[in-house]
């Protein structure tokens, strides 16, 4: 084995132990290993960021901004809710929601799709008396299978038809993936719907109303010899912290305020509403010289007691509870609220947060927010909306379909079938086809230019820029060919069925515990090779990849929907090979045989 290879072999098994590890995002990871190899001449340097202007990375930025347009719209939620079967049987509503997911995620990212769809499978659990991870969990993996069936679905098979492409066969279509993809997802699907959910692991989770949040809501009067008196409210806050507490309103002079600003100075006869634990609640208070008795009573309080219940009934009726999904992408990730100053920017209070489902309200304000918690948020539907659409959360709660405007919400539907057909049937290359699309959208204002750049996955992208290049280095310097003879020699020995099998299931067991558009990157190049040395047509096994790549089943890491559940469900790491392990086991059964017959060797 040459110099070279050695190299670049330990560059790539360095790379997929950083994937594995997730210590560092997935993007950081491509880069490192991309000006690794750099470094080490594998990658000419001028060509070390040419996977930036490539026309998969441009499709997946595309994509991801139509999506957005389409959701802004209202048109995707509105298609989804006329799809659903509201009064039909768990079995068929499942299957139907699952179908409708699989259908969205063919045409638009799956993430998006998967957002969309979380509070109908949340409503349909509830409605059939059963745990919201029972739908839940069939709804992710059927976004899976559905983007398997189209170029556009995920990104995976893009990045296979850019290497089909550099095979000099040309570009896979949009509708090439159709029949294997199709084949299996509709397999897959039954089998969600009729057993799947059955096998699915119980875990019960509680919903706002019943939500842990310290069980003690009380309010605390500032009196005239009390400490608190000329103090900052965020002085306040912090002396609280230590006793696990949080002020989550205030009253003055019978006024209710939501989330009051940190700077207000406090006043002589000041309501602060405090959530604490009770146990640690008295010591703190006393400290502060705040009471949990009201001052005597005058002559007239019972006015006062009465405008103050008015107030107190109208800030009920403004305010409401919300539990916001944390997204995979949300800039929350990594950071506290503490840190964001939700009270000051948008009037709200976080109550509590759910993990896997347990729920806590321990030193919230410090606590470093993952991908799929569950915030217990409360504050008006406004600033709750305007929350969830600044940092990508999706609320629990069903919502009402909202489109503003109707033409907007049909002209966007047609410009995207524009796009699909132009791709299909060759008119233009798919980049510039939807590219051309997202030009459309901006003009017509149907996503605005200030929100463009905030719906592409940026990661993603910088992911797939920086891996296209190193996997260009595995053909050049012989890795991938060195790679496929020890496959082929010491696994498959030559069988190309085998083979086949062997780079299917390869591809998805690496999809469970790293990026899939990673994945796909790094088998492309030994697909290829595999099928050189065999003697074979590169396709079959270029398309085993791209199935493989949508087959992350076994962990919630494998892929960004997996992700989305694991709070709504309740799910702990090891719940999800219960059903991931037959429907991969599923996928192999029929994706062979379907590949052997539509691609043969």
């Amino acid at each position: 084995m040459q110099t070279d290879q050695l190299i670049l072999f330990a560059i790539l098994a360095t790379t997929i132990g950083l994937f594995l590890w997730g210590r560092w995002r997935h993007d950081v990871v491509a880069l490192a290993s991309l000006l690794a190899c750099v470094l080490a001449g594998l990658v000419p340097s001028v060509e070390a960021f040419a996977g930036f202007g490539h026309p998969a990375v441009i499709t997946v930025a595309a994509v991801l901004v139509l999506s957005r347009g389409l959701q802004n719209t209202g048109a995707v939620n509105a298609l989804a809710q006329r799809l659903l079967a509201p009064e039909a049987g768990p079995t068929l509503g499942i299957a139907v929601l699952i179908g409708v997911g699989a259908v969205l995620s063919a045409f638009m990212n799956n993430v998006g799709a998967m957002a969309l769809l979380i509070p109908v499978a949340v409503q349909t659990a509830s409605r059939h008396e059963l745990p919201p991870g029972k739908v839940l969990m069939p709804l992710a993996f059927g976004t899976l299978l559905g983007g398997m069936t189209t170029l556009i679905g995920t990104p995976p098979n893009l990045i296979v038809s850019s290497f089909r492409h550099g095979t000099g066969a040309g570009s896979f279509g949009m509708f090439d993936f159709t029949p294997v993809g199709l084949a299996v997802a509709l397999g897959g699907v039954l089998f969600l719907a009729v057993l799947g959910w059955r096998i699915v692991p119980h875990r019960d989770t509680r919903g706002a109303a019943s939500f842990d949040t310290g069980n003690y809501l009380t309010e605390a009067w500032v009196t005239a010899d009390g400490k608190a008196v000329g103090k900052h409210l965020h002085e306040i806050e912090r002396a609280l912290e230590a006793a696990d507490a949080q002020v989550v309103g205030m009253v003055r002079n019978a006024f209710r305020v939501t989330a009051p600003n940190p700077w207000r100075l406090l006043r002589e006869g000041d309501i602060l509403v405090i959530e604490a634990d009770p146990e640690s609640l008295t010591t703190a208070l006393s400290e502060l010289g705040l009471s949990l008795q009201a001052p005597e009573k005058d002559e007239d309080e019972p006015k006062r007691r009465k405008d103050d219940d008015e107030k107190k009934s109208n800030d009920a009726d403004e305010t409401q509870l919300q539990e916001l999904v944390v997204m995979p992408t949300s800039s929350l990730i990594g950071r506290s609220i503490g840190n964001i100053h939700i009270g000051t920017r948008f009037g709200l209070n976080l109550l509590a947060i759910s993990r896997q489902g347990r729920q806590s309200i321990k030193r919230l304000r410090s606590t470093a927010i993952r991908a799929g918690d569950v915030l217990l948020m409360q504050g008006t539907p406004e600033a709750l909306g305007a929350f969830a659409s600044s940092f990508g959360g999706v609320p629990l709660a069903p919502r009402d379909i909202a489109i503003p405007n109707r033409g907007q919400a049909t002209t966007a539907v047609g410009i995207m079938a524009l796009a699909i057909a132009a791709a299909a049937f060759g008119l233009l290359p798919t980049a510039i086809a939807f590219a051309c699309a997202v030009l459309a959208f901006v003009l017509l204002r149907i996503v605005t230019p200030d929100k463009l750049f905030d719906a592409v996955d940026w990661p993603v992208v910088v992911l797939l820029a920086a891996l296209i290049p190193v996997a260009g280095a595995m053909a050049s310097t012989g890795a991938a060919d060195a790679l496929a003879q020890a496959l082929l020699g010491g696994i498959a020995q030559g069988h190309p069925v085998v083979a086949l099998a062997l780079i299917l299931i390869v591809t998805m067991t690496l999809s469970d515990f790293m990026n899939n558009a990673a994945t796909a990157a790094v088998m492309c190049p030994i697909a290829i090779s595999i099928a050189g040395q065999l003697g074979a047509a590169p396709d079959a096994f270029l398309m085993a990849v791209a199935i493989g790549g949508s087959c992350a089943f076994l962990t919630p890491i494998g892929h960004q929907n997996n992700t989305l559940i694991l709070g709504p469900g309740g799910f702990h790491f090891g719940d999800y090979w219960r059903l991931g392990l037959p429907m991969e086991v599923l996928v192999v059964t029929i994706s062979v045989p379907m590949l052997l017959w539509v691609w043969p060797l």
